[in-house]
């Protein structure tokens, strides 16, 4: 039995939407009828129900199509000026692709046992080698981060190749994300040690001479060329966000001789900041453009081997988000090119124009270790929630990152405070959590994994066993009436699957927009979201609560239901009696049925 509520437009009417407070009980096989109180007051709705013992046999009469970019497929009368590239779609129409991690938890534990939350992992040396790359895909590894800071482009190049083989072979879905260095001042390269230790009481020198031969030792190189100009004796100097402090006792020249007053590990091109009388001296930074020549190369090299995520460093404002995207366009055009760009809030500028960031971005980062150098740490938790809850409210998938599991680079078990933090981005809705240094050069890689895993896991199970539902008051983001539909069906279709108690919302998606507005919603049930092409597949993948699959699908909803119940039932992902609602970009309605 299929119950499904369509709605009808007209062109001259801009439809508001509204949803009514209701209760709605789960739906027993044998139930003839629906009341749906839902309240559309400038548009028609017409709602329908079907006894027949098929769950798909209701009618699809005067359906009204209309895809993403507002153009209308069948009846109706919006229309775009948006034209669509050509994409590769699925050549076998009976095919399906699904991450092989997921189709096993889903085989094992059922739908509720899903994780909503997405891991990221930085790779770096000890997690390159194709057969860990596989061990983290195992572990639930959804997004691989390379880090340009690090490493050369043959090197990039070796790691993108794996990854995407590893997807061809083994049926993984794991996105690519390149994470630009910046031009913020930071230190060289170590003289190519992977890191090096810095005692309390030590003197190193930070120095911008270009060294011939082999660094002298305690010798760090500085990228900024004024560096020693602008800093003064007493000037406190914090590497990698404090992870390491110096004080400056000396300058000579080109050379600046500092003490070491908290121990801690350098890294190779760590970020450097410096404060004076309690204040951060920000000036310089302020001055450096966010997108250096280095970047610019590193971009163009990300475009060429089709990346999923840019992840943009020190975004200072909105023009500058807006200034790549067209640079993208531009150098991609006569072909495809799917790149989302992630800007990474890690600076006060970034903090003072954080909405227009947002908005222009595709996603955002909150790099906590670089933003915790250039605002009190105090500060750190509350910035935390306020970006997270603006992304959401925003339709932008948000990742918290940096040293959630810092102990973990040399320990085997995490901290108990660490374990909290982790637990509190899980419970703020994080869409992703990342791993920097404990997946590119800790020890335990593989056991840092499973515990972002296991704790997001927990809290997810706490939140939907408590009954915490957030209320669904999400403001528009829409700019068109076909926009503002489509947002009022994933909220009205998230509140029903958390009142109804379904098993899982299907959503038919060209673009991942669709999906992307159900995510929002954090409904309890997880979103299977289908998609023609792997690009979109494997951007979803970023997205709380998101299983995206890959498959071939028609504007026919009830032929693409049909055709999907025999796929996942043949590979044993659902099964007869399972209660799903079904939405699609393509169809503006929602559909609440049993599977046969």
């Amino acid at each position: 039995m299929t119950q499904s509520l369509q709605l009808f437009t007209s062109a001259t009417r801009s439809p508001g939407i509204s949803l009514s407070k209701h209760s709605l009980s789960k739906p027993s096989p044998s139930t003839a009828a629906f009341r749906f109180p839902l309240s559309f007051p400038k548009s028609s709705i017409r709602a329908s129900s079907s006894p027949d013992s098929n769950p798909l046999s209701s009618a699809f009469t005067s359906q009204v199509l209309v895809p993403e970019n507002g153009s209308t497929v069948g009846g109706g009368a919006v229309s775009s000026s948006v034209t669509r590239e050509f994409v590769p779609v699925m050549s076998d129409s009976t095919a399906i692709e699904v991450d092989t991690v997921t189709e096993a938890e889903l085989k094992e534990n059922g739908f509720r046992s899903t994780r909503r939350t997405k891991l990221v992992c930085t790779i770096g040396p000890v997690t390159c080698g194709f057969e860990q790359l596989e061990a983290l895909a195992v572990g639930g590894m959804n997004v691989a981060r390379i880090n340009m800071c690090h490493g050369t482009r043959d090197w990039h190049r070796m790691v993108i190749e794996r990854v995407r083989r590893l997807n061809e072979e083994k049926g993984y879905a794991v996105a690519i994300m390149m994470d630009t260095e910046g031009s913020e001042i930071h230190m060289g390269d170590l003289g190519g040690a992977s890191s090096a230790k810095a005692e309390d009481g030590e003197i190193w020198t930070f120095s911008v001479r270009a060294f011939d031969s082999t660094l002298p030792e305690r010798t760090i190189n500085v990228n900024y060329g004024g560096f020693a100009e602008d800093v003064r004796v007493g000037d406190d100097l914090l590497v990698d966000g404090g992870m390491v402090r110096f004080e400056v006792i000396e300058k000579i020249g080109p050379d600046v001789k500092c003490l070491c007053t908290d121990p801690g590990l350098l890294l190779p091109r760590a970020n450097l900041t410096f404060w004076r009388d309690g204040h951060l001296v920000r000036e310089r930074n302020a001055m450096l453009p966010t997108i250096s020549s280095k970047d610019w190369l590193d971009i163009d090299f990300g475009i060429a081997e089709g990346v999923d995520f840019l992840a943009i460093s020190f975004v200072k404002s909105a023009e500058v988000i807006k200034h790549l995207k067209s640079y993208i366009a531009a150098r991609s055009r006569g072909r495809c090119c799917d790149i989302s760009i992630i800007a990474k809030i890690e600076s006060l500028d970034s903090l003072n124009n954080l909405e227009e960031i947002i908005v222009a971005s595709d996603g955002a980062m909150v790099a906590r270790g670089d933003l915790g150098a250039q605002i009190p740490l105090e500060q750190v938790p509350s910035v935390q929630q306020k970006v997270v809850q603006l992304c959401r409210q925003l339709n932008k998938p948000v990742i918290v990152a940096s040293q959630l599991l810092e102990s973990m680079i040399e320990y085997p078990t995490p901290t108990r405070a660490e374990v909290a933090d982790i637990s509190e981005a899980v419970r703020q809705r994080s869409d992703a959590l990342m791993l920097s240094g404990e997946s590119a050069m800790g020890q335990y890689p593989d056991k840092a994994l499973a515990v972002l895993r296991n704790v997001s896991l927990r809290i997810e199970k706490w939140w939907r066993e408590e009954k915490r539902h957030e209320p669904m008051e999400l403001p528009e983001v829409g700019s068109s009436s076909s926009d503002s539909i489509l947002e009022e069906i994933c909220n009205s279709a998230a509140k029903m699957a958390n009142n109804l108690e379904v098993d899982a919302i299907f959503v038919y998606t060209k673009t991942g927009h669709m999906a992307s507005l159900l995510s929002r919603c954090r409904p309890d049930c997880p979103i299977f979201a289908f998609t023609e092409t792997t690009s979109v597949r494997r951007r979803l993948n970023l997205q709380w609560g998101l299983i995206p699959f890959r498959m071939s699908f028609s504007d026919d909803m009830e032929n693409n239901l049909n055709k999907i119940f025999l796929l996942l039932k043949a590979r044993n992902l659902i099964k007869s009696g399972d209660l799903v609602i079904a939405v699609s970009d393509m169809l503006q309605s929602i559909q609440v049925m049993n599977v046969p």
